[in-house]
């Protein structure tokens, strides 16, 4: 049996693929337990200083598979429960690394699909994606974070009617809304991620990792205590090799060789 999560590293970059082809890669339960350890492990990988997550096949992610919903109707609200915390240490796994997580995405983005992109830090789309939130067109709320992370990128107001209404939006729609960052043509997508992954990867990995700290964390503290967060945060770049590498190339008007360290 093929695994339906895969993961490899290779030049900095970690690479968490979804790999359900034959269904779009949507999650079923053994699907969302094995996302859960990829994203931790990548979390834990001090190899990896940028993450991808992309899918297999025609689609990036397909939601919840409905075909197993449907085989255990009469169990879903246990393995909703069970599969639930399973995703849910999947997504603080990703928000917790403390290095940049990208998605790229393509074909069809849907219901816990869109809930993965919006949970990584940047997104990249390739033009003709199709996105759609799909929980209610099943009876049902969103799950993944979808309810936290779509009202900070795109307002409360757009948030419900994504939501409630389920309606499918294209790649220039979801570029317009914020909730990706780039689009670009679909034969460009791998060459694309990789030259943004690459130039992650290659930066200050724990400047990043305050920087996305910070931004995480300025919603739940006023402003004095983000002024203060900033300072420390600051102090401890300052203790890296990274930044005395990048003090020193700018003063000496050259391109910084940054280690990550």
């Amino acid at each position: 049996m093929s695994e339906s999560v895969l993961y490899s590293v290779a030049d900095g970059v970690a690479t968490i693929t979804l790999n359900r082809p034959q269904v779009m890669n949507a999650l079923d339960a053994a699907a969302i337990v094995q996302l859960r350890a990829a994203c931790e492990r990548a979390d834990r990988d001090e190899s990896a200083r940028a993450v991808v997550l992309r899918g297999a096949g025609a689609a990036f992610l397909a939601g919840g598979d409905v075909a197993y919903f449907h085989a255990n109707l009469s169990r879903m609200p246990a393995l909703v429960r069970e599969g639930g915390a399973e995703l849910h240490h999947a997504i603080l796994a990703l928000r917790r690394a403390t290095k940049p997580v990208l998605a790229s995405v393509h074909g069809a983005v849907a219901g816990a699909g869109v809930s993965l992109m919006a949970a990584a830090d940047l997104a990249i789309a390739a033009e003709g994606t199709k996105f759609t939130f799909a929980y209610s067109k099943i009876g049902t709320s969103p799950d993944g974070g979808a309810t936290y992370f779509l009202p900070r990128l795109v307002g409360a107001r757009r948030a419900l009617e994504l939501m409630l209404l389920s309606d499918t939006f294209d790649a220039q729609t979801a570029l317009r809304l914020g909730l990706v960052n780039w689009v670009t043509g679909a034969e460009q997508l791998g060459s694309e991620t990789e030259a943004i992954a690459r130039r992650i990867a290659l930066g200050p990995t724990q400047a990043f990792g305050e920087i996305k700290r910070l931004v995480n964390e300025s919603y739940d503290r006023v402003l004095s205590a983000q002024l203060d967060a900033e300072m420390e945060a600051f102090a401890r770049c300052a203790a890296t090799r990274d930044f005395a590498e990048g003090v020193t190339a700018f003063v000496e008007k050259r391109k910084p060789n940054f280690e990550g360290k």
